[in-house]
Parts: structure tokens; C-alpha cells; sequence
């Protein structure tokens, strides 16, 4: 190999970002090292990469023309942010819980900020306006607003969603929750250690180390497997099933429960029954928390736990296939994995990074109001329902004098997605009442041409109550991807016009899903 083609991890770094106009970090390098998707060359001690076969990787991902080949050249990619990290389009608290379906809060900005552009020509909204979110899933509308000076309402047909979107704007007493955190972690290990989990968990830990360094050496398994010189399904399944009788050992020498005497709910179901022992625990404690704001805020940290605890592969977390309570080939980590016994490493992980969140986005937060309120949208009051829920009532007033003036939301896409049961755990757990039945576009009623003309007709619904609120010249911006063409229809029956739409690719996807794939933001505004 060409000498000069080398360069190491640093190096690698600076190269790869100025080649893809995005920030890579060596750790972003080391990735590629780790799991073999590119080769380390090690010479004198140090890791040396062929520039070149870094070029051919990040080439193979350029897709920009490929997409615009498949989607229509219409695609806006300035509106890809593919110059983005995930650590950016997860900033602060838009990391506080999971949500499925959400967009990237740089889409939010940019439609909401005073800058215009070569697309974006004028400016839509300014500092101290009001705007209205009807479908605010996990609040990430309410948050942009508050970073950009502007007040905003959302509305949720989800209790547990609208439990999201609060606790991200809440402006709560930090350090009082770092101590309730603190001593609710403290209870909780004492609790663990009268368990034999502690024990149990130590044991498999070190036989399984000893069984992974055996039977796959990291980089030269992930090599194999990579070249095609080794079926890592087959024979990933061999270890598995060799190691299982090591696993069902341990289980009966600690006497460890794994199975829970009914499954007729969410939690029994996918939950083994110490994991439900632990969680129950805790959320005994957060019930005596006197601080409504807080005790919402440490349920939104448990149920970020309890998700990361599911009985599930680890390639499975996204979309749950069946219960998993035994040791598994791991497709993900290539390596043999176990399921989760304790919450306490994920509730640790998780409270001390809804602290650094939450002061992260203390240090951005303005002096405006937002609220995410329970209800439906087609038919809410949204005047009565400020004025007798906000703590805030200079902010009645200026929404009665001002109105709101305009909205930004991402209705649910037909047929697509179920948004109580995402979060099914949490509803079982802090026993949440449910409106199913009131959901828009549910995956449970399909897309058959009965569903469709629902969904006109509900979306038509929302924009005509929100008209009520709304001042003059309003404008409103609806995310949405329109593959059966029923947004002309929603105009014409909500009384409004489309002015605009900005097809934008939609790039990093739940799954890992690399599949072309676009939205368009509709711009309505009235007839």
C-alpha cells in the first residue's frame, strides 16, 4: 500500500470533515475501525487509515443525486440539514424521552426564525408572537419557540405526551431534583442489594466477557463477517446455543424469576418480573414527591428507563417482535447479549442526563410562555382552556389581545402509527387514561379510502376550530408526506389555500432506515 495514502485517526478526522462538510470526529473514525467497516493498518504502534478507502466509504454515501433520481428534482436538500450530527438534532431537551415521528427541531427554527433565504424569502413569524401547535407530540415546537422568543400552545390528545412536552419547558428548581434523583437512587440500590440481581448479574457478566473474548475477537470477527468469510447467523446461533446452558445454570443457582404468572398487559408482557419489581418501587417513591412538575419530570426519566429495559433483542428496541428472556446472538454487537435484569443502570444513566439537558436548555430558555394542553384539537377551546389552566395570566391576556398567528405541526401521517401504544409502558405503569378512540389517523384505522376520507375530514376539523384563535394574515405550516394527495382536499374544506410546499428529504430515519424517503412542509394561508 502507498504509504502516503495513510493517515492516522486525527488526521482521518480533519480530512473526512472537510470532504463532507460535517463535523467527524476521531471517535466518528474509531467507529468505522470497531466494526470493521473500514481496515486499520498498524504500523509502529500507531493506527494508521487509507485515505482512500475512507474516501470510498463516505462516497458510497453520498445520495443526494441518487434521492433527487428517485423523488423528483424538486427535493429541496437545503432542507436535508444533512450538515447535522445526531448530537445536534437531539440537542438538550429534545433528547428527554424517546417519540416516534417526531421532526428534527432545525426544521422548526428554520420556518420559525427571523432569516430569509433563497427558499425561504420571507419572514413568517417575530419575537413575542404566539403560535399554536394542535398535534404537539413531544413538544419539540414549544421548545424552538421558547429559544426563539416567540410564546406558544400545543395541543395533545396523548396525557402522556403532553407529560413530555411540559416537562421539557418546565422551568423547575434544578438542584432540589438533583437531590430527589440522588436519594431515589440510593433507595433504589438498597433495594437491589437485599435481591440476589446483584449477584446474579456480576456472575453472568464475567462468564459471558470470558465466553465473547473467546469466540469473537472483536476486529477479526467483524472482518470475517464483513468479508463474507464467516455466516455470522450461523454461527452466531451455534454460540448462542452453547452458552445458553451456562445461562440457565446461573438462573437456577440465584433462583431468578423470568417469568410472570399473567401477560395480559403491555408490562407483564414485556417486562421480566424483577425488572417490574424495581420499577414499581420507584414509582412508589416519585408518588410522594410533593412537586407536581418535578414528580412529572422523574416519570419522564423512569419511563425513559423503563424502555431501555424492555424483555427485546437490542436490534429490536425500535419495533418490538417478541418477549426475549434469555442470552442471544446479538446482531447488533456481534457478540452474545443478555437481557436487562435491573433498571439501576439505565435510570443512573438516564437521571443524570435529563439534569445536563434540562441546565443545558435553562441556558438558551427566553422570557416567553408555552403550554401543552390534553385534548382534541377539533373541537378544544382554546381561549378557556388558557385562561383557566395557565399559571400565567398575563398570558390570557395578550393571547385574547394578539391572538395566535399561525401554526407549526406535523398531524399524525394516515395509518402509520399508534401514539398511545409507543408509550404503552408508561400508561400501564402510572396507570394514564387513554383516548384511543380519539386518535387521528391511527395505524389501527389504516388507509383504507373510509380512513382517508376521515382523515380529511378531522385535519379539516383542527384547521377550521383554529381559525377561531387566530388573527388576520395568519400563517400556517403543516409537515407532512402527502403520498395519497389528501392535503389539496384538507385546504379546500379547512377554507384556505396552499401558497407553497418545500419537499424536503428526510435523511436519518427510526430503524435505520436508508431508504429514499421526503415530506413536504405545506404553507396555507386563508382564501
Amino acid at each position: 500500500m502507498n504509504k502516503s495514502d495513510l493517515i492516522t485517526l486525527n488526521e482521518a478526522s480533519q480530512w473526512a470533515s472537510n470532504y463532507i462538510n460535517k463535523s467527524v470526529s476521531p471517535s466518528n473514525i474509531n467507529y468505522l475501525l470497531q466494526y470493521s467497516i473500514i481496515n486499520r493498518i498498524i504500523n509502529e504502534g500507531i493506527i494508521y487509515i487509507s485515505k482512500s478507502e475512507l474516501k470510498k466509504y463516505y462516497d458510497k454515501n453520498k445520495i443526494e443525486k441518487n434521492w433527487k433520481e428517485k423523488l423528483g428534482n424538486d427535493l429541496n436538500w437545503h432542507l436535508s440539514f444533512d450538515n447535522l450530527r445526531e448530537i445536534d438534532t437531539t440537542k438538550h431537551v429534545h433528547r428527554l424521552h424517546p417519540y416516534k415521528g417526531k421532526f428534527i427541531p432545525q426544521l422548526v427554527d428554520y420556518f420559525l426564525n427571523s432569516k430569509t433565504d433563497n427558499f425561504k424569502k420571507e419572514i413568517y413569524f417575530n419575537k413575542n408572537d404566539i403560535i399554536l401547535d394542535p398535534f404537539c407530540g413531544s413538544g419539540t415546537t414549544l421548545v424552538q419557540a421558547n429559544e426563539l422568543n416567540i410564546n406558544a400552545i400545543g395541543i395533545d390528545i396523548s396525557h402522556f405526551n403532553t407529560m413530555i412536552a411540559n416537562c421539557k419547558i418546565e422551568n423547575v428548581d434544578l438542584e432540589k431534583l438533583e437531590l430527589i434523583l440522588k436519594d431515589i437512587t440510593a433507595k433504589l440500590e438498597k433495594y437491589i442489594l437485599s435481591s440476589k440481581i446483584f449477584e446474579f448479574e456480576n456472575e453472568l457478566n464475567d462468564r459471558l466477557n470470558i465466553f465473547n473474548e473467546i469466540n469473537f475477537p472483536n476486529i477479526e470477527y467483524k472482518k470475517n463477517v464483513r468479508d463474507k468469510k464467516l455466516n455470522h447467523n450461523i454461527y452466531g446461533k451455534e454460540k448462542e446455543k452453547e452458552f445458553l446452558s451456562v445461562y440457565n445454570d446461573l438462573i437456577k443457582k440465584y433462583e431468578i424469576n423470568l417469568y410472570n404468572k399473567k401477560n395480559d398487559t403491555f408490562l407483564y408482557k414485556w417486562y421480566i418480573p424483577n425488572i417490574i419489581s424495581e420499577l414499581e418501587f420507584v414509582s412508589d417513591l416519585i408518588n410522594d414527591i410533593k412537586d407536581e412538575k418535578i414528580k412529572n419530570i422523574v416519570r419522564i426519566i423512569l419511563s425513559r428507563t423503563m424502555r431501555s429495559c424492555r424483555a427485546t433483542t437490542h436490534s429490536d428496541l425500535g419495533t418490538l417482535l417478541k418477549p426475549v428472556n434469555s442470552t442471544y446472538y446479538c446482531r447488533k454487537h456481534y457478540k452474545i447479549c443478555k437481557p436487562v435484569f435491573s433498571i439501576n443502570k439505565w435510570w443512573k444513566v438516564y437521571a443524570k442526563d435529563a439534569i445536563k439537558r434540562l441546565k443545558k436548555f435553562n441556558e438558551l430558555r427566553t422570557n416567553t410562555y408555552q403550554i401543552c394542553i390534553t385534548g382534541d384539537a377539533r373541537n378544544m377551546n382554546i381561549f378557556e382552556n388558557i385562561k383557566n389552566l395557565s399559571e400565567n395570566k398575563n398570558f390570557y391576556k395578550l393571547l385574547k389581545k394578539q391572538k395566535i398567528s399561525g401554526i407549526f405541526t406535523s398531524p399524525p401521517y394516515i395509518g402509520l402509527i399508534d401514539y398511545h401504544d409507543q408509550h404503552a409502558y408508561a400508561y400501564d405503569l402510572f396507570k394514564i387514561g387513554r383516548n384511543d378512540d380519539l386518535e387521528i389517523g391511527s395505524l389501527s384505522k389504516g388507509q383504507s379510502s373510509i380512513a382517508k376520507q376521515s382523515y380529511i375530514e378531522d385535519i379539516a376539523k383542527v384547521l377550521n376550530n383554529s381559525k377561531k384563535y387566530m388573527k388576520d394574515n395568519y400563517n400556517i405550516f403543516i409537515v407532512a408526506n402527502d403520498k395519497y394527495d389528501l392535503y389539496p382536499k384538507i385546504a379546500e374544506l379547512s377554507g384556505m389555500k396552499i401558497v407553497n410546499r418545500f419537499k424536503r428529504p428526510v435523511l436519518n430515519r427510526v430503524e435505520k432506515d436508508k431508504s429514499a424517503y421526503s415530506e413536504i412542509i405545506f404553507h396555507l394561508k386563508e382564501l
